[in-house]
């Protein structure tokens, strides 16, 4: 039997510059939309939460666009995530006063941890989702927490700057201390799987499920209704965030929900 927790369905809004865009593996990005109009067909398909990324505020080191984040929460009623850019409490602070329900962080989490706990101080840990952007790393490491796959052994190594920067980090040793620091949910994207549509990392996904005690997203690599079985059964994942499947409709929410249910996979409907 599978796990009978009500699991998330998220589609999520990687946003350059006002538009839509999806690549593979963090490149190649193509324009595939409106972020105001995409996130008004998601809720109406019934999503269950909404993450908007926008992708290149951390790389270019400006402030997240905010009128886009006030475009799409006035279209939207349900959870909202928004990230990119938030490099302090006043950065979360105009974020959710934009109409987001949580914040996340990566890069500057990444290079100034104790962030996370100043944001879990004011706006609560339920507020604070902790993105983690990982790789695998095929060099064996003794301080690195290792793990079997088809490939070998393998540890996940932490990206920053929209995965420009190799930051050297263990992806799982990373997701316990954040949690310690009071991060309430982690954001987990694989680098490996972005945009190529085979599937979930269920060993990335399952190892940080395993070592931390908040919900898990899963996030790169969704291709078939399938894959979202795998990741919140095998992968231990919590939800499941996709982009491609959804932006080009191959496989629309009710669909997927639909497939979730007759495989034991608890959904909202």
């Amino acid at each position: 039997m599978y796990m009978t927790s009500v699991k998330r369905i998220i589609p999520c809004l990687d946003v350059n510059h006002g538009k839509v865009v999806k690549g593979v593996n963090f490149l190649h990005l193509k324009h595939v939309g409106d972020p105001v109009e995409l996130a008004k067909r998601y809720c109406d398909e019934g999503a269950d939460e909404l993450v908007f990324l926008d992708i290149t505020a951390s790389h270019e080191k400006r402030d997240i666009m905010r009128q886009y984040v006030e475009a799409v929460a006035n279209e939207i009623n349900m959870p909202f995530t928004v990230g990119g850019g938030i490099r302090n409490v006043d950065d979360a602070r105009n974020v959710l006063c934009s109409g987001a329900n949580k914040v996340s962080v990566n890069t500057a989490a990444v290079e100034n941890p104790k962030m996370i706990t100043e944001l879990a101080n004011v706006f609560g840990r339920q507020c604070v989702v902790a993105a983690i952007d990982a790789k695998r790393n095929l060099k064996p490491s003794a301080d690195k927490v290792t793990v079997q796959t088809a490939e070998g052994p393998v540890w996940f190594e932490v990206t920053t700057y929209g995965g420009r920067t190799h930051t050297g980090i263990d992806a799982v040793a990373w997701a316990i201390e954040a949690e310690k620091l009071g991060a309430g949910e982690f954001l987990v994207t694989s680098m490996d799987k972005d945009g190529a549509e085979s599937g979930f990392d269920i060993e990335l996904t399952r190892a940080i499920a395993e070592h931390v005690h908040v919900p898990v997203i899963a996030s790169g690599g969704a291709g078939l209704p399938q894959h979202f079985v795998d990741v919140l059964t095998e992968g231990k994942a919590d939800a499941a965030l996709a982009a491609s499947v959804f932006h080009y409709n191959k496989y629309p929410i009710p669909l997927v929900k639909n497939y979730l249910c007759k495989a034991g996979v608890t959904v909202r409907q």
